[in-house]
């Protein structure tokens, strides 16, 4: 037994069980990587893939469970490897946070100045993403923690912490009509084209969930997941803009105005993701405590430890 053949089990239930995919993923020829699979079952005495002729269909019973022991052989033994960095360079180091753009743009700023001016000789990586690709990109073992307010909830493979809340807010050109009601409604909303997030990003589904239970159907014209653009093209006059408030910039966005509207849609919870079973830097660990200060590195690694479902 070897970590080659580790991989390519990995590899092989990642790839869907497509072997040309397994080869080329870990550079390798598919004849190699059909005689590995072939290597391991012979010494374990058991099959791990139902097999159609030469094709492989899926997982036998005592497959499935091999599969899971796999997995965390492998994230052992990155562990040991960090461990050993951690040890022989506390300093130095990659560290990689993958996140929405709205995060990167608008919550990290500060804190990246801080931590790369506390540890100037760690690389950051800084990868954007959807929710679920964030989430795929932590099961996978590319990016050390995540940040989002969709999704990461609803992968196993992960332990989430909630980080902070916030809110929606509408905003509109100078003179908007909008702006004369002494309240806005969603049944006013609803009389204007709208501009906001694409579904899955920044809260979406809040905005949604809030119109169907008013019973509005809103005329959503245009949808993005970057703020700066819904920001521009409500400049343009054409709809009023849903974004995220931290998004809004008094001095930056001087040809908009922010309509707060508090209680008007669901709040919104960021939440941060680590690969269950991972080994973080202490680096990395007084980030997460920057980005929110209740989860300090005991409560994160007790958290860890816990079975899938017992975390925050």
């Amino acid at each position: 037994m070897n970590f080659q053949q580790l991989r390519i089990i990995r590899e092989t239930l990642r790839q869907d069980f497509n072997l040309t995919e397994v080869a080329n993923a870990l550079y390798t020829s598919q004849p190699g990587v059909s005689k590995h699979i072939k290597d391991l079952e012979d010494e374990l005495g058991v099959e791990i893939f139902v097999r159609r002729g030469k094709r492989l269909l899926g997982l036998t019973e005592p497959g499935k469970e091999l599969a899971v022991v796999v997995e965390r052989m492998l994230i052992d033994a990155q562990n040991l490897r960090r461990i050993a960095d951690h040890f022989a360079s506390r300093e130095t180091g990659h560290f990689v946070v993958a996140t929405t753009h709205t995060q990167a743009r608008y919550a990290l700023p500060q804190i990246i100045k801080w931590f790369k001016a506390d540890y100037p000789k760690v690389h950051l990586t800084l990868l954007q993403g959807s929710p679920r690709e964030i989430a795929e990109m932590l099961v996978a073992g590319e990016a050390d923690i995540g940040i989002a307010t969709e999704g990461l909830n609803k992968f196993p493979e992960l332990v989430t912490f909630p980080c902070y809340t916030w809110s929606h807010a509408v905003i509109v050109p100078h003179g908007h009509p909008l702006l004369d009601l002494p309240e806005i409604t969603l049944e006013a909303l609803g009389d204007y084209p709208i501009i906001t997030y694409h579904e899955g990003f920044t809260g979406r589904a809040h905005i949604d969930q809030a119109f169907a239970a008013a019973g509005v159907v809103p005329d959503i014209v245009l949808s993005a997941i970057d703020a700066d653009v819904i920001k521009t093209y409500v400049g343009l006059d054409l709809g009023v803009g849903i974004v995220a408030s931290m998004a809004y910039d008094a001095e930056r966005d001087r040809n908009l105005v922010m309509i707060p509207v508090p209680g008007l849609f669901p709040a919104n919870t960021t939440r941060l993701a680590v690969r269950r079973g991972a080994y973080l830097r202490s680096y990395a660990h007084a980030f997460i405590e920057k980005v929110s200060p209740d989860l300090g590195e005991e409560v994160v690694k007790s958290a860890l430890k816990q079975p899938a479902g017992a975390e925050a």
